[in-house]
C-alpha cells in the first residue's frame, strides 16, 4: 500500500514537511516540522506548523508519528509543539546522541543528555514500524551530519538532506560529523531503491533554470539526472565536486539558535537565572 503525501513548504529556510498518511485508516505521520523562529527579535511563533495542524484535523487523521530525518542546522523543529497538538510519538536516528555529544559542548549546555533524549524512539539501520496499515522502513543516510536517516513509506522516500532535486544535486557535508565520500554511500543506497519510488526532499532553494518550487522526484530521475551525483559519476569525482562547492558557502543564518533547540528535539535552552530564555552564538575572533 502506498501513502497520500501532503507537502507544506516554508519559503523563509526553503524547508519542506510532509503529512504521510494511510488512505485506509487514515492514521499519519509527520515529518520535519518547521518552528518560525526570527533570530533578531527573537520572536518564536507556530504559524507554519499550524498549518500542519489545521490540515491534519480537517482530514481527520490520527498522528502516530512526528519524525524528524537529522537535527536540522537551518531551522528549529516544531516536534514537540505538532505532539502536544496532535499526539503520536516522537523519532528520530539514534546517531543523534552524537550531535547532542558534539553541540552541548560547543554551547556548554551540561544539562543536555547525549542519549536521544526526549525522543520516543531512537530508529537504527533496518528497522521498521507501522503508520497504521503502512510499513515504513528506517535507512541510515550519514554523510550531511553523522545522524541522517531516510524514512521509506511505500513507494514514496523521505530523504531529508541527502539529496536536492535533480537540478539542485546534493547537501553539503562540512558540518561536524559530515563526509562527503560517506553521503556518496549513502546516496548509493537511495538510489538502489526502485526507479519508481517517489523522492521526497528536505529543502528546495529554487535554482536559476525554474521559477517553482518543487520538492518531489522519483528514484530514476535522480540516477539519470541529479547534477551532482547521476549514474557514471563516480565517487572520486564527486566528493572533488562537493567538497569545492562545500568551501564556497556560508554559515547557515540559523544554524547556532537551530541546534540550541534540535539537540534537545525542539524544546528550547533552560532559562538563564533571571528566569529568561537566551540563544548563544559563539564569538569568533579573527587574527
Amino acid at each position: 500500500m502506498n501513502p497520500e503525501v501532503k507537502a507544506f513548504f516554508d519559503e523563509t529556510t526553503s524547508t519542506v514537511t510532509y503529512v504521510v498518511a494511510d488512505p485506509e485508516t487514515r492514521h499519519a505521520a509527520i515529518i520535519d516540522g518547521v518552528a518560525d523562529y526570527d533570530p533578531v527579535t527573537g520572536a518564536l511563533s507556530h504559524k507554519s506548523a499550524d498549518k500542519v495542524v489545521d490540515f491534519v484535523q480537517a482530514e481527520g487523521l490520527m498522528i502516530d508519528w512526528v519524525l524528524d530525518t537529522h537535527a536540522h542546522a537551518d531551522h528549529l523543529t516544531a516536534t514537540p509543539y505538532l505532539q502536544q497538538k496532535l499526539g503520536g510519538k516522537t523519532g528520530i536516528g539514534e546517531r543523534i546522541s552524537d550531535i547532542q555529544s558534539h553541540w552541548r559542548n560547543v554551547f556548554d549546555m551540561p544539562y543536555v543528555a547525549a542519549d536521544g533524549t526526549p525522543y520516543d524512539r531512537l530508529f537504527r539501520d533496518g528497522d521498521t514500524f507501522p503508520i497504521g496499515n503502512l510499513d515504513a522502513r528506517v535507512i541510515h543516510t550519514p554523510g550531511h551530519t553523522g545522524a541522517d536517516v531516510t524514512y521509506v513509506i511505500g513507494n514514496a522516500a523521505f530523504i531529508g538532506d541527502t539529496l536536492f532535486m535533480p537540478d539542485y544535486g546534493t547537501a553539503r557535508t562540512d558540518f561536524p560529523g559530515g563526509n562527503a565520500h560517506t553521503l556518496y554511500a549513502s546516496i548509493r543506497k537511495i538510489l538502489s531503491l526502485p526507479g519508481e519510488t517517489r523522492v521526497f526532499v528536505g529543502h528546495d532553494y529554487l535554482p536559476e533554470s525554474r521559477k517553482d518550487y518543487r520538492w518531489e522526484s522519483t528514484v530514476e530521475e535522480q540516477r539519470s539526472s541529479n547534477r551532482h551525483v547521476h549514474e557514471g559519476v563516480s565517487e572520486e569525482d564527486f566528493v572533488k565536486l562537493r567538497e569545492e562547492r562545500n568551501a564556497k558557502l556560508g554559515t547557515p543564518r540559523l544554524l547556532y539558535p537551530s541546534l540550541q533547540v534540535n539537540i534537545r528535539g525542539g524544546h528550547l535552552p533552560d532559562p538563564e537565572g533571571n528566569g529568561a530564555i537566551y540563544m548563544k552564538t559563539p564569538v569568533k575572533q579573527a587574527g
